[in-house]
């Protein structure tokens, strides 16, 4: 029999925890350390911050600005940055520093993010797109981002960080420049970019998923949960939160990291199993996930209550499983919406100092459309990827044509 669920406090007026939050207080990673396959010890109190927590529970119901047809250019209201000095005619340069293109959910963003330029460039508006792509590495961003300051020519900057304290005098430097500057995915630890894109959030993320699983679970359930890095402030907000839900809702929940190996998540199953049931499996990113169903199959257990994401091997796995599933989703479609950002820049109309764009969860009812639309995309393409619109569409998605 479900349990009721008992929601998180929600301690801040409605009116402030919908405005966008600032962008000292984002939630994002930071250095990748190693992943562990071992159980963690200890609370994630130290990652937990109330307001932010209270913010983003807001922001999952608040009202989006913009045409819900597309959810790239939605935003929450909030302060707005007057870029009326911006304003000039022709073709400007872009310079995008990119974190990196080391797994499917920023390969899928690289190829709509390409997609979108052609756009933009057919209309005139970008000239070129010069990127670097720092390979998961701090110093080599912040080398990249000094060479576009020195020898690029850049009339914009656009930056993915890898990290967020590191990255933050790289990001300083370019706004010293005068040029617009734009931040997106990852944030930094200061306000100076035009703008600064993201999704929700971590908190609104863990919210989501453990609210699922604590509607379909009893008290003193167990829920195995499975998180890929330890150290990353977005995956350790989503855990914050998560764990918050459980433990005010009974529900028994022990967490490992596993460094996204699927080896590695069949042996946690495997050895969570040999001890007794396990009635739920919490993910703080879908990679894996097909494997963790595998490793109930192959112990001949039921199936776990579960929480995956918007990639398209859970999506299938979940519809040929028949069990109890939410996917989570960190928008993809975030990807295009840096270059329509220098779009409205260039002709000097306003865009969000903070764009906080949507990040809804598909559920059970909406899946079958979803697998749908995407039929004939490879299990890495995540479902969310907002790039029906846009020439190569679905060529380029389906064979993984990497720019």
């Amino acid at each position: 029999m479900r349990r009721k669920l008992i929601r998180g406090s929600v301690a801040v007026a409605a009116v402030v925890a919908l405005a966008a939050c600032s962008t000292d207080d984002v939630d994002d990673p930071a250095p990748q350390a190693e992943g562990s396959s071992e159980e963690t010890e200890g609370s994630s109190e130290e990652w937990f911050v109330q307001a932010d927590y209270d913010e983003q529970f807001e922001q999952r119901s608040a009202t989006f600005e913009g045409d819900p047809e597309q959810p790239w250019l939605q935003y929450i209201d909030g302060e707005m940055t007057d870029t009326s000095s911006f304003a000039a005619k022709g073709a400007k340069k872009v310079c995008f520093s990119n974190a990196s293109i080391d797994n499917p959910w920023r390969q899928t963003g690289w190829i709509t993010m390409n997609e979108q330029l052609k756009v933009l460039q057919d209309a005139g508006v970008i000239s070129e797109m010069e990127t670097r792509d720092a390979q998961a590495d701090d110093n080599t961003q912040l080398s990249d981002i000094d060479y576009f300051i020195s020898e690029g020519g850049c009339d914009a900057f656009v930056i993915s960080p890898n990290s967020t304290a590191a990255l933050t005098p790289g990001v300083e430097r370019a706004c010293e420049t005068g040029k617009p500057v734009i931040v997106f995915d990852r944030g930094v630890e200061t306000d100076c970019p035009t703008t600064f894109i993201h999704p929700i959030g971590g908190y609104a993320w863990g919210i989501d998923t453990a609210e699922f699983l604590s509607e379909n679970l009893e008290e003193g359930d167990k829920v195995v949960a499975l998180r890929i890095l330890p150290g990353v402030d977005v995956l350790e907000h989503r855990w914050a939160a998560a764990e918050k839900i459980f433990e005010e809702n009974g529900i028994d929940a022990v967490d490992y990291f596993t460094g996204a190996d699927p080896t590695e998540i069949k042996s946690i199953i495997s050895d969570e199993l040999a001890k007794g049931d396990v009635h739920g499996v919490w993910m703080d990113a879908g990679d894996g996930a097909v494997a963790a169903i595998e490793a109930f199959e192959d112990a001949g257990a039921d199936l776990p209550v579960m929480t995956g994401e918007d990639e398209m091997s859970f999506l299938r796995k979940w519809e040929e499983t028949g069990l109890t599933g939410l996917a989570p989703v960190y928008s993809n479609f975030q990807w295009r919406t840096p270059l329509l950002a220098v779009e409205k820049i260039f002709k000097g109309e306003e865009v969000p100092k903070e764009w906080v764009l949507p990040q809804v969860p598909i559920t059970e009812e909406e899946r079958a459309q979803f697998l749908e639309a995407n039929d004939g995309m490879p299990d890495g393409h995540y479902a969310k990827f907002g790039g029906e619109d846009l020439p190569g569409y679905p060529d380029v998605w389906q064979e993984r044509i990497i720019p």
